[in-house]
């Protein structure tokens, strides 16, 4: 649990197949940006996939 201006808040951040099925979830804080879990994510990701994510993942925008 984090807190933030709403109090205390968690999150989820998940990868999954392309059934939907999860194959890696994460549970975080709500105040935790998405990222911050990116890295930890791809590592459980299987060689060759296929990525689709918005731009809170992307460590450019979001240093």
């Amino acid at each position: 649990m984090g807190r933030s201006r709403g109090g205390l808040t968690s999150k989820i951040d998940a990868l999954v197949d392309a059934d939907g099925r999860p194959v890696a979830l994460r549970l975080t804080g709500g105040q935790v940006h998405d990222s911050q879990e990116a890295e930890a994510l791809l590592e459980a990701m299987p060689e060759g996939a296929t990525l689709l994510a918005d731009k809170g993942y992307d460590r450019q925008r979001h240093p």
